[in-house]
């Protein structure tokens, strides 16, 4: 792909984990509200599902894939990218900190191209690459610590994080054949399909979902709406597609900004401070990205 092809696809990687550091004040604001971390996430893949079940009734829809392995591997994803993913990251929250869990979490990238360079030869990293994957990471520890280094390690949180990561990771990898097969919408909208259905478990158990909240709080429903419509359908559509285009390893080093989009908004919206800290992890980022980036627009 040339340079010019993979501009747009850059792009909309950059706007789509641009838009996912966002979600934090909108979570915030309906777990402040009275939901759960699991009725959120519950609901905010209903309201995806049910938009793109429609929009494939409309244009003609496909119910399962080629053969059972490729559905199975369609649950693969619901799981790694939806209900284990949300709940182990959510779950972390509740025993570690923030800053553990945003470290953790933003570092997939570095094990998204281990575990992905370990079955796909084509895909493994250049010197140029690891080294600059590597700046990318230690940009996010800078950013995220903001100056204060002193991590509080606390090990069930930090392994449900770790579990997050790995679950990005191994979605990113289970993309790769899923892209090659399907279209995009075919994939995102399984994607949520068996995110929902494997937490029917959770949903035995705890089954109450407090949608009452919603109507008695009109703000609440505004921001899950957005978390459903954008956040969720939108921008995993889009992730999708530039994964397709530009490479799982590729597209998967802009979760390094998570945490910087995630400051920006707050500076924003909260008025948080903006430090030198904050500039410099930043800077390495960005440099490390490019370098990562090197050996396929070169």
């Amino acid at each position: 792909m040339s340079k010019g092809n993979r501009f747009l696809p850059h792009l909309v990687a950059f706007v789509v984990v641009a838009t996912w550091g966002t979600t934090f004040v909108f979570t915030k604001l309906l777990l402040l509200g009275g939901l759960t971390a699991a009725q959120i996430f519950i609901l905010r893949f209903i309201i995806a599902y049910a938009l793109l079940l429609a929009y494939s009734l409309m244009r003609g829809i496909r119910w399962m894939a080629d053969s059972w392995c490729d559905e199975l591997l369609m649950v693969a994803l619901g799981v790694t990218g939806g209900s284990l993913y949300f709940l182990t990251e959510n779950s972390a929250m509740n025993y570690t900190t923030t800053t553990n869990t945003s470290i953790i979490v933003s570092l997939c990238p570095l094990f998204a191209a281990a575990i992905i360079a370990l079955f796909y030869q084509s895909e493994r990293l250049s010197r140029m690459q690891t080294f600059g994957t590597l700046m990318a990471a230690a940009g996010v520890i800078v950013v995220v610590m903001n100056g204060h280094f002193v991590l509080h390690l606390s090990p069930l949180g930090d392994t449900l994080a770790f579990a997050a990561c790995l679950c990005w990771a191994f979605y990113s990898l289970l993309m790769i054949p899923a892209n090659k097969h399907y279209d995009t919408v075919f994939v995102t909208r399984k994607v949520f399909f068996y995110g929902l259905l494997s937490m029917i478990p959770y949903m035995i158990v705890h089954p109450e979902l407090n949608i009452h909240l919603l109507f008695a709080q009109p703000e609440l429903l505004w921001n899950l709406l957005f978390l459903g419509c954008v956040a969720s359908m939108l921008c995993f559509l889009a992730w999708n597609w530039a994964l397709k285009r530009l490479g799982a390893v590729v597209a998967t080093n802009y979760v390094y900004l998570n945490p910087v989009t995630t400051i920006i908004f707050a500076w924003f919206i909260l008025n948080e401070q903006i430090t030198l800290w904050f500039i410099l992890g930043t800077l390495l980022i960005l440099f490390g990205m490019f370098l990562a980036d090197r050996r396929v627009t070169s």
